[in-house]
């Protein structure tokens, strides 16, 4: 049994930092593609930033480039979402997400991606 739980959220002011944590249990996150996801109101879920699981390589939104991060610690089994120089656009609902998929790809989609957390709120203003 898959279980993915987020936290860190807040609200921050523009300029400031938030670091998300993302603990897993039922799976080493070292053997899995890991994501970060986020929801705005009225917006379709988007793919933040993910990790690769084979070379622990990363991912990120053109939007978070260079603000963003997503370390991975395998002996706590949870990846980070590291993020500073928080915009107002960025306030969202962070979801972590795990791909349970025999590919080593990490895709930018929701629909690819079988395992959630049930979310963290980021507020920026």
């Amino acid at each position: 049994h898959v279980q993915l739980v987020e936290s860190g959220g807040g609200s921050v002011q523009v300029g400031g930092s938030l670091r998300l944590s993302c603990a897993a249990s039922g799976y080493a996150i070292s053997t899995k593609c890991m994501a970060w996801f986020r929801q705005a109101p009225g917006k379709e879920r988007e793919g933040v930033a993910a990790v690769y699981a084979d070379t622990g390589g990363t991912l990120y939104a053109d939007s978070v480039k260079g603000r963003f991060i997503i370390p991975r610690d395998n002996s706590k089994n949870t990846v980070y979402l590291q993020m500073n120089n928080l915009k107002p656009e960025d306030t969202a609902m962070y979801y972590c997400a795990l791909r349970d998929a025999a590919s080593s790809l990490c895709p930018s989609t929701a629909s690819s991606y079988k395992h959630w957390g049930q979310g963290t709120q980021v507020t920026v203003s």
